[in-house]
């Protein structure tokens, strides 16, 4: 439900704290409800998730919201975008407060020429991003299960809306509200 990569964070933790006087990672803190990248908007910086959840979303052209994930400790954001060297695909924006490490992007391009142990990661979170685009497009049918599994985590880690719920499970509000009376 809320994704994590706690590999990754450790990685991202020891290059911070090798790093000798450089702003090549720096922390920076986002409040809840606040944009940390926005779609189609070109971004500077790459970040991974220390602290926090956030929600990845992006607005179709008709207006609607969609939640692509909810992203907690150890999370790359911005990657693809500057792989690609594409504008934001889509969406981040803090769920509760969020610390970020935020990387150049300078900084970040050398790692990926000179650091097999960042490939690795990188290769290990698409991968995963994969199975979890397929495994969710499945479960999109078994919207009860779903629902009753984001009321589990809504209740233990985040305050989550109607709309946002309804927008995670591909649902108009009218139907969550059905399916949260067969829930209870």
């Amino acid at each position: 439900m809320i994704r994590t990569n706690p590999i990754f964070l450790d990685y991202l933790d020891e290059l911070y704290n090798k790093q000798e006087d450089t702003q090549d990672i720096i922390l920076k803190a986002f409040d809840k409800e606040k944009r940390i990248l926005t779609q189609n908007e070109v971004s500077n910086e790459i970040m991974l998730i220390k602290s926090g959840i956030t929600k990845c979303f992006f607005v179709e052209e008709n207006g609607k919201e969609y939640i692509v994930e909810f992203l907690g400790k150890g999370e790359i954001i911005g990657e693809i975008e500057v792989i690609k060297n594409v504008p934001c695909l889509c969406s981040i924006e803090a769920m509760t407060e969020v610390t970020v490490y935020s990387m150049t992007i300078p900084y970040f391009q050398a790692l990926i020429k000179n650091d097999l142990t960042i490939n690795n990661l990188l290769l290990d979170v698409f991968a995963e991003r994969i199975v979890q685009t397929s495994s969710r497009a499945s479960h999109q049918q078994l919207t009860e299960h779903t629902l009753s599994e984001l009321l589990d985590v809504k209740s233990k880690e985040m305050k989550i809306s109607k709309g946002d719920m309804a927008a995670y499970l591909g649902i108009t509000i009218r139907s969550l509200n059905k399916a949260l009376k067969k829930v209870k």
